[in-house]
């Protein structure tokens, strides 16, 4: 869709005209950082959610975007509580960032939607594999296992004879990317093979700040900053041409002002790593928080987490509770 049919003030229109900006998926694919228009928070982000809306209702005829076409298709994260909140779980077409601190069970979710596209549309999945691409730790292999095993305790909702049908470890891709060179070759190589034949239908990269924030010095800042914007223009390609979720996870950073945190979580101490320059690539954000609590359930006891939208062009700013038990993340009923 033209720019110029979106709903957007002449302030806005203007910026666009000056950066050559004219559709909807040139903002969303360019990789331009949109901070560098002239433009304030919250008219980038007005930008954002009317660029990811008009593309979702221009996505192209193809036949995979015909076996696909419903109006709110959406990745479960294989939860109704923590689904409720994202309105059916992940959009199918854009980039979902989940930022939290260390031990908030970010990586416990990404491993829950590696299983859960598994599952065929009508129990919330694409029929699909995942790509896990790990820049940090090794990958949680033995964590994954047990998730198997428990899916019939998580998915009650789904028929165990389609569970026992599904070869979940077969249809998980690992890369381990271990700096950036690594990291852009897995992206424009080895991912889109995997996509391109209906391997997989969900990317996950876990984590985004660890090679952008580790191969830099604070001078190297516009280097940093030009490699970062064309790692998200690739990942933005890769969902649109695709029509594939991308989950990137991210580390967070203290927030030392109080002043204006509309990009971080609501009544929090820390932001998401990255800045400005990373904060306008991604379509959603999402924090996963670790609260003081506990919960418990049998003989087994949980710390309190809670995931929060803090935005996203479809979503109300709001959290739900959730806990993570040996057959993953469920929400807790408040």
């Amino acid at each position: 869709m033209d720019c110029d049919q979106l709903e957007l003030n002449p302030r806005i229109r203007a910026a666009l005209r000056r950066a050559d900006l004219r559709t909807a998926r040139d903002v969303l694919c360019s990789g331009q950082d949109l901070h560098t228009l002239g433009l304030s928070r919250s008219e980038v982000q007005q930008l954002l959610r009317a660029a990811a809306n008009a593309c979702r209702r221009q996505r192209p005829i193809t036949a995979l975007a015909l076996r696909d076409e419903q109006p709110s298709l959406r990745l479960s994260l294989g939860c109704p509580v923590l689904d409720e909140l994202l309105r059916g779980g992940l959009p199918v077409g854009g980039v979902t960032e989940l930022s939290g601190e260390s031990g908030a069970g970010k990586t416990q979710l990404a491993l829950q939607l590696c299983l859960s596209v598994q599952y065929p549309v009508q129990q919330g999945g694409l029929d699909s594999g995942a790509v896990f691409i790990s820049t940090e730790d090794t990958f949680p292999s033995r964590r994954l296992q047990q998730l198997i095993r428990e899916q019939p305790s998580l998915r009650s909702d789904v028929p165990q004879s389609l569970i026992d049908t599904i070869e979940f470890s077969n249809n998980i891709y690992i890369e381990h990317a271990a700096d950036l060179e690594s990291l852009q070759v897995c992206v424009t190589r080895r991912v889109p093979l995997l996509l391109t034949r209906g391997k997989a239908r969900l990317l996950v990269v876990d984590s985004v700040a660890a090679l952008f924030r580790s191969e830099f010095q604070a001078s190297d800042w516009l280097e940093r900053h030009k490699q970062l914007i064309s790692f998200s223009s690739k990942l933005h390609h890769l969902s649109q041409e695709h029509n594939t979720p991308v989950l990137c996870v991210n580390q967070v950073t203290d927030v030392f002002s109080d002043s204006d945190n509309s990009l971080g979580p609501q009544s929090s101490s820390v932001s998401p790593a990255l800045g400005l320059a990373w904060a306008n690539q991604v379509m959603v954000r999402l924090m996963m928080r670790r609260l003081q609590g506990t919960v418990s359930r049998g003989e087994q006891c949980s710390a309190l987490r809670r995931l929060e939208v803090v935005f996203a062009p479809h979503l109300a700013r709001d959290g739900r509770d959730a806990a993570v038990w040996r057959e993953g993340v469920r929400g807790v009923q408040t």
